[in-house]
């Protein structure tokens, strides 16, 4: 598929640029309700990072059918150092040249990244809603600012507020019983409740929504 950028920037950066970047950027994040009988498709994406290279996968999933109608990968050098909190200029410059070899346009991304749940309230999903103008939210298996208020019930669904600074910026969502908690935020253009409950709508059989599941998969083994 053709993609349209807003907001392009520099990608050969320093971390010093890139926080810059983030900046300048967070405050274009939307938090809006999404027209959910116009979602059909939810794409999955992760990377993977084996010594300098890099592979991006991307799964699109037919959330009715319940069913993988295209999926895609690119491999490539990395281009970015690992930084705390600059995910996003490692994996982006990946993920952009896999969703160009799509034949199906999803109607919403979701990333195994954090997307408010940051502590420039700018994730890696955060930066892909913002740069296609998307839906967009990141399911992340672990926490990179807050904490988690209140108790979490060891049953499937149970939820609850990770708060940094004051603002809740996820929320903790128990998506198989008594197995830890995954953290759901906004990426672009939806609600953190919408988000929560895309989430756990495709947690079908793992931990892990089946879209970003499957994504793993065909990152790290090169197939489904």
């Amino acid at each position: 598929m053709t993609l349209e950028l807003h907001h392009a920037h520099p990608w050969d950066v320093t971390p010093t640029e890139a926080i810059a970047i983030q900046r300048e950027l967070a405050p274009l994040v939307v938090e809006a309700p999404v027209d959910w009988e116009a979602v059909g498709t939810v794409a999955g994406l992760d990377v993977s990072v084996r010594g300098d290279r890099v592979r991006a996968a991307v799964v699109v999933y037919d959330v009715r059918q319940r069913a993988v109608v295209d999926q895609a990968t690119w491999e490539g050098p990395v281009a970015f150092p690992y930084v705390p909190g600059l995910l996003s200029f490692r994996e982006v410059p990946a993920i952009l040249p896999a969703l160009e070899q799509l034949a199906v346009r999803p109607d919403v991304y979701m990333l195994d990244a954090q997307g408010r749940a940051h502590q420039r309230r700018f994730g890696l999903a955060c930066h892909l809603g913002v740069l296609l103008d998307a839906p967009a939210l990141g399911v992340a298996k672990s926490i990179l600012v807050g904490r988690v208020e209140g108790e979490l019930a060891p049953t499937k669904g149970s939820a609850a507020p990770l708060v940094h600074k004051g603002e809740t910026v996820a929320v903790a969502l128990r998506t198989r019983e008594n197995v830890h908690p995954v953290y759901v935020s906004v990426g672009h253009r939806m609600t953190l409740p919408e988000a929560g409950r895309l989430a756990l709508r495709l947690a079908e059989r793992y931990k892990l929504p089946q879209p970003t599941h499957l994504a793993h998969r065909l990152s790290y083994r090169g197939e489904l």
